[in-house]
C-alpha cells in the first residue's frame, strides 16, 4: 500500500501518455529497442526523484528523455551505429510510407544530436521555439538557428533524390 501510494499518478502518466513518450524515444535513438531502453532509464530517473519533482512531471520526464538521447550520442561519436540501408524506390507496392520513413531516419541520425533533438522537439512534439528552448535549457534564438541549419543539412542529405521520390509516390498513392 505504501509503494503504490508513494507513486502516485505514475500508472496514469504512462497509460496516456506512454505511446507518445515511446514515439519521441525511437525517434532520439533511430530503433524501436533503442527506444524503449531510453524510455525506461529515463521512468528510473523520474522514479527516483519522483517526491523531489513539483508540478509537470511529463515534463521532468522528456527533459530527461532528451538529456539521456544526447549522452548517448556523445557516447557513440566514436562507434555510429547503422540504421539502415536505404535503397531507392522502385514501382510503388505500398513500402513507400516505409521508404519514407527509413529515410527521414537515416537523415536525422546524420545530424549532431542538438539539431536532431530541436527538429524532434519542434516538428514532432510539435512545441513552440521557446517550450523547446526551456527543455534544452537555452536560449529561443539558439533554437531558431539549429532548426534553421539542421533543416538546411537534412536537405542535402535528401538531395539524392529518395527523399523526394518516396513522397512523389506517396502522394501519387493517394
Amino acid at each position: 500500500m505504501r509503494r503504490k501510494k508513494r507513486f502516485e499518478g505514475l500508472d496514469a502518466l504512462v497509460a496516456e501518455r506512454g505511446n507518445a513518450l515511446l514515439g519521441t524515444a525511437v525517434l532520439l535513438t533511430g530503433s524501436r529497442a533503442a527506444g524503449e531502453d531510453l524510455l525506461q532509464a529515463a521512468l528510473e530517473r523520474l522514479m527516483r526523484s519522483w517526491s523531489r519533482v513539483q508540478g509537470d512531471k511529463e515534463g521532468y520526464l522528456r527533459r530527461t528523455l532528451y538529456h539521456l538521447a544526447v549522452d548517448q550520442w556523445r557516447r557513440r561519436r566514436r562507434r555510429p551505429e547503422v540504421l539502415g540501408e536505404i535503397e531507392p524506390p522502385g514501382q510503388p507496392d505500398g513500402t513507400d510510407a516505409v521508404l519514407l520513413r527509413q529515410t527521414l531516419t537515416g537523415a536525422l541520425a546524420l545530424l549532431a544530436p542538438r539539431q536532431r533533438a530541436v527538429l524532434v522537439l519542434r516538428y514532432w512534439e510539435q512545441l513552440s521555439e521557446a517550450e523547446a528552448a526551456e527543455v534544452l535549457g537555452c536560449s529561443v534564438g539558439t533554437i531558431k538557428s539549429t532548426a534553421s541549419r539542421a533543416l538546411a543539412r537534412l536537405r542535402e542529405l535528401t538531395a539524392h533524390g529518395a527523399l523526394d521520390g518516396a513522397l512523389e509516390m506517396t502522394r501519387s498513392s493517394r
